[in-house]
């Protein structure tokens, strides 16, 4: 089938587009900036250009497909000046209300374990409450979630801090292990689910099956606490990793504080009022029924981790 795949040059959408390729699927790549994307891509494949804020070019991409992958969206954890209403609420409308008016099947959405955080249980599930976010970030992609869930026959899948080789532009979890390698790891309460972007590639690739209808795939990844993150990075790095432990309270003043220094003084550090709140917070999430569903298993976190780190290193972002 011929797949519209939005974000295509970002993380997750241009890993998405090779292992969609690889199930023989034909891919349309809706991307704002064409150049970026010949950059990304060795074969860039049929380019769209548009913004997914603009309805009717979003509405003519998707009139020349038989389905698509939403994974275009805007972070805001780490403090990037984004639009996050623009991308994760009118851009998310655009695509997936005209894909299900049009008819297209299967509607594939990368939502987040974020619409679950804070979490009110131990173990998230597919079925856990939503949250409510006090960050921006959480709030759009909040919305964005009800939007699609109220929607006919849309699938979405829920990823965790997703990670890996191969990032067009360094930004949210990858972002946090160079700077937890270059200053050390704060040993907080809470944890982080770390998600191989090539296991969600395969993951999302999956999903386009046909006459299926709605689903929902919560695919968290290995949940570490920080303690765990910082030994996995001294096995796979051969070095000693520097720890610093931050009572929760302290490390959400510290978050506060650093946003306001930011504004005035602009430095490379993704810690955020809105990242503490997310690391001080996450719980595992039961990813078992994704995983039998889509048939798929996921590679030893450490593997992640080594190949993260080599990228990291082979792309001059870290120097150890």
């Amino acid at each position: 089938m011929r797949v519209l795949v939005t974000g295509a040059s970002g993380f997750i959408g241009s890993h998405a587009v090779a292992a969609l390729r690889e199930a023989g699927h034909e891919c349309l790549l809706l991307v704002r900036n064409p150049e970026k994307a010949k950059k990304v891509f060795k074969v860039p494949g049929v380019l769209y250009e548009a913004d997914i804020r603009d309805a009717e070019a979003v509405r003519d991409a998707l009139e020349q497909c038989d389905a698509v992958l939403h994974a275009a969206a805007d972070m805001g954890l780490t403090g990037h000046d984004v639009d996050l209403h623009g991308a994760n609420v009118r851009g998310l409308k655009n695509v997936l209300a005209q894909a299900v008016d049009l008819g297209l099947d299967p509607v594939v959405h990368v939502s987040t374990v974020a619409v679950f955080v804070p979490p009110t249980e131990p173990v998230i599930t597919v079925d856990s409450p939503l949250a409510k976010p006090r960050n921006a970030y959480g709030m759009s992609k909040l919305y964005g979630e009800r939007y699609a869930r109220d929607l006919e026959g849309v699938t979405i899948v829920y990823p965790g801090g997703v990670v890996g080789p191969g990032q067009p532009t360094l930004d949210a979890l990858n972002e946090g292990f160079r700077a937890g390698l270059r200053q050390g790891w704060p040993i907080v309460p809470g944890g982080v689910s770390v998600l191989d972007v090539r296991d969600l590639a395969v993951a999302l690739a999956r999903c386009f099956t046909p006459g299926k209808g709605a689903r929902r795939y919560l695919l968290g990844g290995h949940f570490l606490t920080w303690e765990q993150v910082a030994a996995v990075c001294e096995d796979v790095t051969g070095r000693r990793v520097r720890r610093f432990r931050v009572p929760g309270a302290l490390f959400r003043s510290l978050g506060s504080a650093l946003d306001v220094l930011k504004r005035v003084v602009p430095f490379d550090y993704p810690l955020t009022r809105d990242a503490a709140d997310f690391m001080l917070t996450l719980v595992p999430t039961d990813d078992v029924p994704t995983l039998r569903d889509l048939g798929i298993a996921l590679r030893p976190v450490e593997k992640t981790i080594e190949d993260t780190v080599r990228w990291l290193i082979a792309e001059g972002h870290l120097t150890l």
